[in-house]
């Protein structure tokens, strides 16, 4: 009866958002006890923290005890252990090994790090052989995570955008055989200008297609208490256009039929291809964009990929991590990761 009636009260409230209450079990506001007698008693306490000056992206409706997709963009507090993980490029080996050096899985491939949120900062895809092992893979770690009382967030990275862009450039021979069973119509002009072994793939993450679909579920943008996390970078202009909308524009581009995402996500200053503050080599990090960024969103620090290091590093007084260590076969890197609990930052290598 009390899983009815948080379910009743769920569907009769007109003023908390879907977003609020994926929120409020996201915080941790659902307990279940074991108690005498063999009862369960549950407890459930909704806290509304919703802007109505942004639009919030939907999530499927999967019932409130049930993992939110898309996942909310701001989880609120501090969660006991965070951790960033940077690209993994069609590794799967490389995916699994930076799991469990970061004490998030066995060696089977389980959930084993209870109530840690984890966050993968994009490109999963590409320069591998193994794309859909890794996307399969993280959709059931999101899962695992989720059902232990944590959190596994994979966001969308250039290479993310690019597949749905039918931008195959990057894409091996292998991974684009690991896609061949998936099925098209050879009558649609949109695979005329691919070559047969492309047309599987490009069916797969054309918007609409069952992984640009999978990908529609992910977020761009996350912020997870005071630390935000993007895998380009981000700046006053992408947070005064807001985060949810971002996240919600390109979650509709990705499972309808839409031609483009956001602006926010194009071009050389988009959020998922600037280096404004990992690329040491063309330019030094622009801390007062950062500071101005930060102080926008509100956030401590900011978490990027996308730019090869050689450790997981700081930059501007520990205000931005770059996390993206090259750990892929193509670049010969080894996996590494941070960890953020208590507000002090730890490279796991």
């Amino acid at each position: 009866m009390y899983i009815d009636l948080a379910a009743e009260m769920y569907r009769e409230s007109q003023e908390v958002s879907a977003i609020c209450l994926v929120r409020t079990f996201a915080r941790g506001r659902l307990r279940v006890r074991y108690m005498s007698g063999m009862r369960w008693v549950i407890s459930l306490f909704l806290v509304v923290a919703c802007s109505p000056d942004e639009p919030k992206p939907k999530p499927v409706d999967t019932g409130p005890f049930q993992r939110p997709i898309p996942p909310a963009t701001f989880i609120d507090g501090n969660p006991a252990r965070l951790v960033g993980i940077g690209d993994v490029h069609g590794d799967f080996k490389a995916a699994k090994k930076v799991l469990r050096k970061a004490n998030l899985t066995d060696a089977d491939n389980k959930w084993i790090a209870g109530d840690t949120i984890a966050v993968q900062v994009g490109d999963q895809v590409d320069r591998g052989d193994q794309d859909r092992k890794i996307l399969d893979f993280f959709e059931d770690m999101s899962e695992q995570a989720f059902l232990a009382g944590g959190g596994f967030y994979p966001l969308i990275g250039n290479h993310e955008v690019m597949n749905v862009d039918i931008d195959l450039r990057y894409v091996t021979p292998a991974a684009l055989e690991e896609f061949a069973d998936i099925e098209f119509d050879p009558e649609d002009e949109f695979y005329d200008d691919l070559e047969d072994s492309e047309k599987g793939r490009a069916a797969a993450f054309r918007p609409g297609g069952p992984y640009a679909k999978m990908l529609a579920g992910h977020n761009t943008v996350m912020v997870v208490g005071d630390t935000a996390f993007v895998h380009g970078g981000l700046q006053p202009g992408d947070v005064a256009f807001g985060l949810e909308k971002l996240n919600l524009q390109t979650q509709k581009w990705m499972k309808s039929k839409r031609r483009s995402g956001p602006d926010p996500l194009r071009g050389n200053d988009g959020v998922v291809w600037t280096r404004i503050y990992s690329d040491d080599d063309e330019a030094p990090p622009d801390c007062a964009t950062l500071i101005e960024t930060l102080d926008a969103i509100p956030a401590k620090r900011l978490v990027v990929a996308h730019t090869v290091q050689q450790i997981p590093n700081a930059a501007c007084d520990g205000k931005v991590w770059r996390i993206d260590v090259g750990m892929s076969a193509y670049y010969g890197g080894s996996p590494a990761a941070i960890e953020i609990m208590d507000g002090e930052v730890t490279v796991l290598e």
